[in-house]
């Protein structure tokens, strides 16, 4: 899709790793890593396999191919920056606490609107409406300020949403070694991801710096709604506070 394009900027000594959403694209938060690049970071925005592209093509993915991605971007900045960071919207930000969990010398991790799990009442019966039905109706685009768009698919290919709820437990048993600085940003309206994602990582994680702050006047795609401002200025203040001798400014 035009504008799904991923992102880099090789910028100074502090790396943003940017993780976007499920169904989604780099679009959703390219804005995010723009303002990132413009403080002076090196930011990686890798594109998903599978998504910016056509649905069908996601339906043939799964997690390990969307973390693989995230991790060899990861790497990259690792190799090029002195500390690096990982942000992520939803899906996103599930991936970038994956990251966290793997490498434990990432300094920091700001997730909006992450997802952990869900409360869905269908979900029991994702193993098996997978290999009948195979797609429901889109998730993107959940967003209050009037006139924005979020590129992504009309439909929610099943395949790949049964490997995504495998994530979640996998993430989800581990966020007792979460131990890294965390920012959450959650919005007070969330069409697509319910509280009990969230309320899950408040409740199980092991960081002794830990701020949730909640996004008053956003849907779920913050990134491109009415609070991204204060998104990105807060995502910015932490990254300083955690590595102020290194930031470029």
């Amino acid at each position: 899709m035009p504008g799904a394009e991923a992102y880099f900027h090789d910028g100074g000594e502090i790396g943003v790793l940017v993780c976007h959403g499920y169904c989604g694209s780099p679009q959703g938060v390219r804005p995010w890593a723009e303002y990132l690049a413009a403080q002076g970071y090196t930011v990686s925005l890798p594109r998903l396999p599978g998504m910016g592209t056509d649905w069908h093509e996601l339906q043939r993915t799964t997690w390990q191919d969307w973390y693989g991605e995230v991790d060899r971007a990861y790497a990259d900045l690792a190799s090029r920056c002195r500390t690096v960071f990982a942000v992520g919207l939803s899906m996103g930000g599930l991936l970038a606490t994956k990251i966290a969990l793997d490498h434990p010398e990432l300094a920091g991790l700001v997730v909006v609107n992450p997802i952990y799990k869900h409360n869905n009442p269908a979900l029991p019966l994702l193993p098996a409406l997978r290999w009948v039905l195979p797609t429901l109706p889109g998730i993107v685009g959940d967003i209050k300020k009037p006139g924005q768009i979020e590129l992504g698919y009309d439909r929610n290919p099943l395949q790949a949403m049964y490997s995504q709820t495998q994530l979640w437990k996998l993430v989800r048993d581990d966020l007792g070694n979460l131990t890294q600085p965390v920012l959450l940003l959650t919005s007070a309206e969330d069409h697509v991801v319910p509280p009990v994602s969230w309320q899950y990582l408040v409740e199980h994680h092991a960081s002794d710096d830990f701020t949730h702050q909640v996004l008053a006047n956003s849907y779920h795609v913050a990134t491109l709604d009415n609070d991204a401002p204060l998104i990105f200025a807060e995502s910015v203040r932490f990254i300083e506070r955690l590595a102020p001798n290194q930031a470029t400014g």
